[in-house]
């Protein structure tokens, strides 16, 4: 029987990233692995994102980077070194309700509230990306972000709310 000695490096150096998380920028080293989820939540003690699968299967995670809606389990945060990034933290103004959290509260668009931070954040990209234009269309386009208490149409009528308020200003 022939054996044969390998050795794989083992890499244990960290990377310099900085990011501007809700309008405050913040220089960290993480290791290279790390993926923005695990940066917020564990080196930046941000944990309104939640970890619900860490596969890319329930947007609890979504946070808004750059703009868009992205699902912050399947990206490593060196990978957005320089970004600009908005968690649930840092939707509201100036110690004020963002339009749609105070939607969420007045239609009952959560229960447990586990998924609510996701659902927020991925309904301010979505709203912003312009392209739902109807209920059908809405809920395709959250269908990403799962509630398992079944407040899902409740959540609907809550970003038709922001959504209809937006376009008549």
């Amino acid at each position: 029987m022939i054996t044969e000695n390998i050795s794989t490096p083992v890499i244990s150096h960290k990377k310099k990233l900085s990011l501007t998380i809700n309008g405050e920028v913040k220089t960290l080293e993480v290791k290279p692995w790390v993926s923005l989820l695990d940066c917020l939540r564990e080196h930046l003690d941000l944990t309104g994102t939640k970890k619900g699968c860490d596969h890319g299967q329930c947007g609890a995670c979504t946070v808004i980077v750059d703009g868009k809606r992205i699902l912050s389990c399947l990206t490593l945060a060196v990978m957005k070194d320089g970004a600009s990034i908005t968690t649930i933290e840092g939707i509201g103004k100036d110690g004020e309700l963002h339009p749609l959290q105070k939607a969420f509260i007045d239609h009952d668009a959560f229960q447990c509230g586990y998924c609510t931070p996701g659902q927020i954040c991925s309904a301010i990209g979505m709203i912003a990306e312009g392209k739902a234009k109807t209920r059908t269309e809405v809920k395709e386009l959250m269908s990403g972000n799962l509630c398992r208490c079944g407040a899902n149409t409740n959540i609907i009528d809550a970003i038709m709310e922001v959504q209809e308020g937006l376009t008549n200003e």
